[in-house]
């Protein structure tokens, strides 16, 4: 059902249900008594797609269904859509209503919900939709149950479970489209360097080889994953996990209980699962990728094969740092290479590495200390408003929304990580900051905010943080002007909802910086401490409205010329 659902996304529930249940029968028949029919013979994905092409009245696939396989499958994957707006929002109804429709509807609702999770995200993992499904019909059971006592507040428990059901479909989503995003822009020996990295970190006691085929696999899957064919991204998922789970021995000794659990469970649990333990006889450094003699001629005859070598067995001494961070010691390395193999005296040269790379890692360690030091003295409101400080400068193409939504983020990922051990800090709060990144790069690329941001999402994934970090103002913007809409106060700045007001004051903030982006700290203070002043001022009157008519376009004039001081 959700392949035929995420393959033709405009068919009613009912066509679904009725395709599905088709090749049900037909697995049913194959399996029992027409096992030696030659129709039983066929690849899964060529009975899928005859079962679509068999359908009346889908005038959108004609041309793919005249196609021959594999072009009719690409054909399909091409006309997939996952653009807000394709399918219209999902709809909350009141909790009576859901539970009064649970009621009457208590079987065919997984499957309806199914149906309408997998049409508006055509490329979301299948395993994704049906643990979510199962979470579904729990929070619906449990909801449901007590809706006769008159004590049960129905609402309050939808809002209290419906994080369970609306959270993975939003994280799996991000992440599998982060993940796609790495692999479109920055091509396959990217994302294999990224997942060698992150295995050789899980499993340190996995030798090379079995790591490398691991890598090679899971890269394949995200391939026919992010294409959309979630035939063989199913099917290449199911081998990794089994080849995981039967060589468990040679691969780790914390995935035993994961590998126990239902298929289903397999992957999120493995995945989640702790590093395992380095093994006792690791020692603590790789001297020989730099004093060894033999090292350009290795790096001449297999480049690709000894960088991997390299990263393989210096991830793997140190999982307290962030793949991101791991990408770039392992760029450093093949540029020291490059250069030093180049010249008549490698020794020399390659000794040099060594101080570099004990400076780029005290660099990366001091800018997540700053930003935690900022986070703890600040807390979550000063943080974000000291981000879109910065972020707005650097991106003031960005609406108001967006600024205030990548900065939360941000927030979040400093009260999520800033409170980790030494050891945890680094991967908690660089490979959450990259899903950030990655997003504002994606969209970037659907509506482009200017060469620098361009700049840094496409020339290395390895130093997008950094290359983001080090961005400055946009010198090419130009200002908001100054017109009579631009800063207006009423007296809805009274409210007492805190977080209404604080969102008010982060577009008053957003707005102040696109006006004036080479706004000092000090200006910045100054027209801080004024609008602090003219809001209590007026929320103390009894015509609060007649007060900020009056004061506010004064407060508007005196910043003016403080700003344009």
């Amino acid at each position: 059902m959700i392949m035929f659902a995420q393959y033709v996304q405009g068919n009613t529930f009912a066509q679904v249900v009725k395709m599905a249940e088709a090749v049900t029968d037909f697995a049913k028949r194959c399996t029992d008594v027409d096992r030696d029919n030659a129709n039983c013979q066929k690849p899964l994905d060529r009975i899928f797609l005859n079962t679509i092409c068999q359908e009346d009245n889908l005038p959108r696939f004609t041309d793919c269904c005249a196609k021959k396989d594999p072009e009719r499958n690409d054909c399909f994957l091409s006309l997939k859509n996952s653009s807000r707006g394709f399918i219209s929002p999902f709809e909350r109804p009141n909790a009576e209503a859901a539970c009064k429709n649970y009621s009457e509807h208590r079987h065919s609702l997984p499957g309806y919900f199914i149906y309408e999770v997998s049409r508006r995200h055509p490329f979301l993992y299948a395993p994704t939709i049906l643990s979510v499904a199962i979470h579904y019909d729990e929070m619906m059971k449990d909801c449901c149950r007590s809706a006769e006592d008159s004590t049960h507040n129905l609402e309050e428990c939808f809002r209290r479970q419906a994080p369970k059901v609306v959270k993975p479909i939003r994280e799996d989503g991000l992440r599998q489209e982060h993940t796609c995003g790495i692999l479109k822009k920055f091509g396959e020996r990217t994302i294999k360097a990224l997942k060698l990295v992150q295995i050789s970190q899980k499993f340190p006691k996995a030798d090379f080889f079995t790591v490398t085929k691991l890598v090679s696999d899971i890269a394949n899957m995200h391939k026919d994953c992010c294409r959309g064919d979630m035939l063989e991204c199913m099917r290449d998922r199911e081998e990794i996990l089994h080849y995981v789970c039967t060589n468990q021995d040679i691969i780790s000794s914390k995935i035993k209980k994961c590998c126990e659990k239902p298929l289903l469970q397999r992957s999120e649990c493995i995945v989640n699962a702790e590093n395992d333990d380095k093994p006792a006889n690791l020692s603590p450094q790789v001297r020989e990728f730099i004093e060894d003699k033999g090292i350009c001629e290795r790096f001449a005859q297999e480049k690709d094969t000894h960088l991997a070598r390299f990263l393989y067995e210096y991830s793997r001494r140190h999982p307290e740092f962030s793949a991101q961070m791991l990408l770039r010691i392992g760029k450093g390395y093949e540029d020291l290479l490059d250069e030093c193999c180049k010249t008549g005296s490698p020794d020399n040269c390659c000794s040099r590495g060594e101080e570099e790379l004990k400076k780029h890692i005290y660099e990366t360690e001091s800018v997540m200390k700053t930003s935690c030091d900022i986070y703890k003295e600040k807390g979550d409101y000063y943080f974000q408003n000291e981000l879109l400080l910065s972020f707005t400068k650097k991106m003031p193409q960005l609406t108001s929304a967006e600024l205030i939504k990548f900065t939360k983020q941000m927030t979040t990922i400093g009260s999520k990580c800033c409170q980790l051990s030494q050891d945890k800090l680094l991967p908690c709060a660089e490979e959450n900051l990259d899903l950030v990144l990655g997003e504002i790069c994606r969209r970037h690329l659907t509506n482009p905010i200017n060469p620098a941001v361009c700049h840094c999402c496409s020339s290395s994934y390895a130093l997008r943080r950094p290359c983001m970090g080090k961005l400055e103002i946009d010198e090419n913007y130009v200002p908001l002007s100054l017109t009579p809409d631009l800063f207006t106060f009423h007296e809805d700045l009274c409210t007492t909802e805190e977080e209404k007001l604080q969102h008010k004051k982060q577009e008053m903030l957003i707005n102040l910086i696109k006006y004036k982006p080479q706004i000092t700290q000090e200006q910045l203070t100054s027209v801080t401490v004024a609008f602090t002043a003219m809001r209590e001022q007026c929320c103390k009157e009894e015509n609060r409205e007649a007060c900020f008519v009056k004061e506010g376009p004064e407060l508007v004039k005196r910043s003016e010329k403080l700003l344009s001081a």
